[in-house]
């Protein structure tokens, strides 16, 4: 192979690729804060974010670009799923502009004449503009020159090749050959991480006459799904919410890639119709760009009617342990019918917020604790599940319901409220220790030490669950804290004045005590109340089960 013909096409490679890159930094910059706002405003139905998404993916002329906004607005809350899966339908059509550009080629145009004029005004505004909106303007005009220059170039390069080689001794035929070039897309794609770069160089392949249409079209296919490798790459060891995203994306390409492929002849079949029906000629590098778009837009006619199913079921996949710990296991729209139901439902729910609860307020009470994911992620649950606890409550109260049920709800939402206040001060207590351990005294730290452990013992009580719980041993163990609490607060100060700490040290140590004898007490008025609760829903089970069997009795 002439080495001259190997350095064009690697130089083709080069140029389109920086000409990709600077077209896309060019246009985002131009652009500012513009696409973010329509991307955010566009999207309030999956339709629109079709639209939107295409519409971005055009002018950006970067799907990944887009589909990272759109990962972004959905961690923020801006977006919901629903709407993010349509932008990213809409983003791979937008994608195959790269195709149209590409077919430009096939039409005798002078793309010397076209580019170098381009790239000399772009690198004008590039250079006389600064740091402003010109410079980016100018900056995406060169790429958009180069992209041009790119293009020939390997389309040079690939006529030359054919001239060199006897194709048909290289080319593979029958569905073993379909796969090989499949794969082959998928490859370019994953090697240049740009599926326009692999797309592009399988059209000029074809208009050169290096491939055949089919064979073409399965690498078009192949680096449709190259894609994917991108997505799965930028979200390891990201959000949930980016796998869920990054997880359409895949399942979008996936299955329109299977249908593209097992529909190959016919869609050509329908490319051809089409060319036909417009009068445009038939040139490989056309019919494949047509071909590129017909398939992605039958793949979002496909979805787009799923896309709620599929929002669904990306939402229960991918769970973090903040979505898990702060998920509801017994809150459900279908109990709050029976009001007796939803108030069971909505004290075992209160028992899985006090473990969770407990098991946080645990964690900051060890020794050198200090924030970290997991500390995050469950304090997170707390607020999520008092929340869902405080909008059951809230939608049991809107329904007709009994008074003896209404009377309870109350207690419930207070209970809850315990939980949180008592997270909130543990948060208090891990992000802003005592520091004893740097004061160089053994004596504080042993005081400290002392009364977190005998707050842990009044934890260690707290399962109302367990076969030995006892509410009176629990309230006098309640008691001994809040009475030692003050010893301890004595202690802190006599010790303090003999070692000489200064105003601020001594009042940090106040704080970090009186935080932690609050959070205990929190948790104990929590504990309290969702004893007295949790017998009472038991007694009225066994009440109704006992009912139920003499209504049985009777009419038997």
């Amino acid at each position: 192979m002439d080495l001259t013909v190997i350095g064009m096409l690697a130089g083709g490679i080069g140029i389109f690729l920086l000409a990709v890159g600077m077209l896309t930094d060019g246009l985002k910059l131009a652009a500012g804060v513009g696409l973010r706002n329509m991307l955010k405003s566009w999207t309030r139905s999956p339709l629109h974010g079709v639209f939107t998404g295409f519409l971005i993916t055009s002018v950006v002329q970067s799907s990944s670009a887009i589909t990272v906004a759109t990962i972004g607005f959905v961690n923020a809350g801006l977006l919901n799923l629903t709407q993010a899966l349509g932008v990213v339908y809409g983003a791979n059509i937008g994608t195959t502009l790269t195709g149209w550009l590409v077919a430009i080629i096939g039409f005798d145009i002078n793309i010397s004449a076209l580019a170098l004029p381009i790239i000399g005004v772009g690198m004008l505004l590039r250079l006389t503009g600064g740091r402003s909106r010109r410079a980016a303007i100018g900056m995406a005009l060169v790429g958009f020159g180069l992209f041009f220059i790119g293009i020939q170039t390997l389309k040079d390069a690939f006529e030359g090749l054919v001239a060199t080689l006897d194709m048909e001794r290289y080319t593979l035929q029958g569905i073993g050959g379909l796969l090989f070039y499949l794969g082959l897309g998928f490859l370019m794609t994953v090697l240049t991480q740009s599926s326009s770069a692999a797309i592009a160089i399988t059209l000029t392949a074809a208009s050169g006459g290096l491939l055949g249409i089919y064979a073409a079209g399965a690498m078009v296919i192949g680096a449709n799904l190259g894609t994917t490798s991108t997505a799965v790459i930028s979200v390891l060891g990201a959000t949930s919410n980016a796998k869920r995203v990054a997880g359409a994306h895949v399942m979008f390409n996936s299955i329109t890639g299977v249908v593209a492929l097992l529909l190959l002849p016919l869609m050509f079949v329908v490319v051809d119709a089409i060319t036909g029906f417009l009068n445009i000629e038939s040139e490989p590098a056309v019919s494949l760009a047509l071909f590129h778009t017909v398939f992605n837009v039958l793949g979002v006619l496909i979805m787009l009617p799923l896309t709620g199913r599929l929002a669904t079921f990306l939402e229960r996949r991918f769970k973090s342990q903040e979505e898990t710990l702060g998920t509801p296991r017994y809150l459900d729209r279908n109990v709050s019918i029976t009001p007796d139901l939803a108030l069971d439902a909505a004290v075992n729910e209160l028992m899985h917020l006090a473990e969770v609860s407990i098991g946080y307020c645990r964690l900051a009470l060890k020794a050198n604790a200090k924030p970290n994911k997991h500390s995050e992620a469950t304090h997170d649950a707390v607020v999520r599940l008092s929340r869902a606890v405080g909008e059951f409550i809230m939608d049991l109260q809107r329904n007709s319901i009994p008074h003896e049920v209404a009377q309870t709800l109350p207690k419930v939402l207070r209970c809850s409220q315990y939980y949180l206040t008592a997270v909130e001060l543990a948060k208090e207590v891990l992000e802003n220790p005592s520091q004893s351990s740097e004061l160089g005294d053994t004596e504080l730290l042993s005081i400290l030490n002392d009364f977190h452990r005998e707050v842990s013992e009044l934890l260690n009580l707290m399962d109302i669950t367990a076969a030995g719980f006892s509410s009176a041993e629990f309230e006098q163990k309640t008691a001994a804290v809040k009475d030692h609490y003050d010893e301890y607060k004595e202690r802190n100060l006599r010790r303090s004045v003999e070692v000489g700490l200064e105003v601020s040290q001594v009042s940090g140590l106040l704080e970090h005590s009186g935080n932690v004898r609050r959070m205990a007490t929190q948790l104990a008025k929590g504990t309290n109340l969702l004893s007295n609760l949790y017998r009472q829903i038991n007694q009225q089970a066994q009440q109704r089960a006992h009912d139920d069997v003499l209504h049985e009795e009777l009419t038997g």
